[in-house]
């Protein structure tokens, strides 16, 4: 798992600036994530409601006044470049003792 969003900035347009609970910091663009793409997003793309970006501390994410979220894997992701892990599935030896 890692770090979560602790702090966003609106920078202009569809930027964001992100910081990290491990203190990295980066700027990504939406634009592409919420221009067009219609649904949940289509309030998104009226800047004035863009700009009411908020850090959910619960959820360690940035979050927007009808709820839309983006996973914060895949944010740290972006902004620091690393990819993101596969999780190895428990063993079957492991889930063989919790079926006991």
């Amino acid at each position: 798992m890692f770090p979560r969003v602790k702090q966003v900035r609106y920078l202009g347009d569809y930027r964001l600036e992100l910081s990290f609970t491990d203190g990295t910091t980066g700027e990504l663009d939406f634009k592409q994530r919420v221009v067009g793409r219609g649904g949940v997003f289509r309030p998104l793309e009226d800047m004035a409601f863009f700009k009411q970006v908020q850090v959910d501390p619960q959820a360690g994410t940035i979050v927007w006044p009808n709820e839309v979220d983006f996973c914060p894997d895949v944010l740290y992701s972006l902004v620091s470049g690393k990819a993101i892990q596969a999780v190895e599935p428990a063993s079957e030896t492991i889930l063989a003792d919790r079926e006991l």
